[in-house]
């Protein structure tokens, strides 16, 4: 297995305390990451779920948003759900008036395409090479979650809603993302993927 990578999880709001527990329970050294110079000192990052415009104005104001996009145009590994799906877009659908992306994945995500708080939802999704048969799917819990409504070639679908069709996880190189909270489950396949992604990189 090797030494425990060092993984941050933006500590800016949104679930971060799941995130941490998740990246531990699969063998991480999981790190809160707030200002630049803790970014510095990742392996790669967790961009939790949340809210999409307060994220964005707080990595502003902490000042990482600038070195987050050089980190993860330097091809740091990410993982960003829900609302971290929203921030690794390179377009973005219904967003707030001077609403930016950290971008990074050729996609372009419909923010609350899934509806509001309370259009929340359950739903099992079959995940290929992370929940696919003859595994048990993955009950992916949506919470005013993002859709994919595009991809460019060089973004890998690896699942969609069942009932909409639409497209809900992607890989682009070293990152990924998914619209629901694998942070909310107890299943640890994401997790786990993800932390294989950065051994993978270091």
């Amino acid at each position: 297995m090797g030494s425990a990578p060092v993984i941050g999880v933006l500590a800016l709001q949104g679930d971060v305390v799941e995130h941490l527990r998740a990246l531990a329970e699969v063998g991480a050294a999981p790190v809160r990451v707030r200002r630049p110079d803790e970014l510095a000192a990742v392996d790669g990052l967790v961009i939790p779920g949340g809210e999409s415009t307060t994220m964005w104005k707080l990595s502003t104001a902490f000042e990482v948003a600038e070195p987050l996009r050089k980190r993860l145009s330097g091809g740091m590994p990410a993982f960003g759900s829900c609302a971290g799906m929203i921030m690794l877009a390179d377009r973005l659908l219904d967003g707030v008036d001077g609403q930016e992306t950290l971008g990074g994945i050729g996609m372009t995500v419909r923010r609350n395409a899934f509806g509001r708080q309370v259009d929340s939802f359950e739903g099992d999704i079959c995940l290929d090479g992370i929940a696919s048969p003859p595994d048990p799917p993955f009950r992916a819990i949506f919470i005013r979650a993002p859709w994919v409504e595009a991809v460019s070639e060089q973004v890998t679908v690896l699942g969609t809603e069942r009932v909409t069709g639409r497209i809900v996880a992607v890989r682009q190189g070293p990152l990924l993302a998914t619209s629901f909270h694998p942070e909310l489950t107890g299943d640890l396949r994401i997790h786990r993927y993800f932390v294989d992604m950065v051994r993978e990189r270091t």
